[in-house]
């Protein structure tokens, strides 16, 4: 094992909040939104790509509709995330400087272009990680942007930590072993190992 490439939303912090009140102020301006969404909303989509979300959330808008919607919504999110930031789980730094004493560590997340800038600007942990990749760059799937990483990086024995039955498939379409974070958002079928919480990262250094 060299390196880690960690998922972001339920593995390294919980943004929900922040990110509903950025959408929710957003929504207000729509009169074809009839409701404020709600935290078990988010939690339904996390590790879905954009356009997956958008259609879970407001199924019943016209796709054209819906995709300015997501939008605009994402435009506002980043906004709110670079100046509330999110709730990084327990320990997060503290394991974060030991493991890249270690490691090379990465990020791949299914977010929009932005999103992972407004993270490193909040919690100031970009000094941690040496690349990251997500489909708002690249246009590919999470299993494809790990590749990528894999490849841009010269990584020869990477793991992928994260919470989602979509993390477990992008991890499985790479070939690399999947670590599952138990405390996040998702449920999987199967992993190559488990952590109840991100200390237990220390069991790698």
């Amino acid at each position: 094992m060299d390196s880690i490439i960690f998922d972001l939303d339920g593995t390294i912090w919980d943004p929900i909040d922040t990110v509903l009140l950025a959408w929710n102020s957003r929504l207000k301006e729509h009169p074809q939104v009839h409701r404020e969404l709600t935290r078990k909303d988010f939690e339904g989509t996390m590790g879905l790509q954009m356009q997956d979300i958008s259609l879970k959330l407001f199924p019943h808008l016209e796709e054209e509709v819906r995709e300015q919607l997501i939008r605009e919504c994402c435009e506002v999110e980043q906004g709110y995330l670079e100046k509330h930031g999110g709730s990084l789980f327990p320990q997060v730094e503290t394991v974060l400087q030991n493991l890249s004493n270690a490691y090379n560590l990465y990020i791949v997340s299914n977010c929009q272009d932005g999103y992972i800038e407004s993270f490193y600007a909040y919690h100031q942990l970009e000094k941690y990680f040496l690349d990251f990749e997500n489909p708002g760059r690249t246009g590919l799937s999470k299993g494809e942007n790990i590749q990528l990483i894999i490849e841009r990086n010269n990584l020869t024995s990477p793991i992928y930590v994260g919470d989602t039955e979509g993390d477990l498939k992008a991890a499985r379409y790479a070939k690399i072993p999947f670590i599952y974070a138990q405390y996040g958002f998702g449920e999987v079928s199967e992993y190559d190992d488990v952590i109840e919480s991100f200390p237990e990262l220390a069991k790698f250094y």
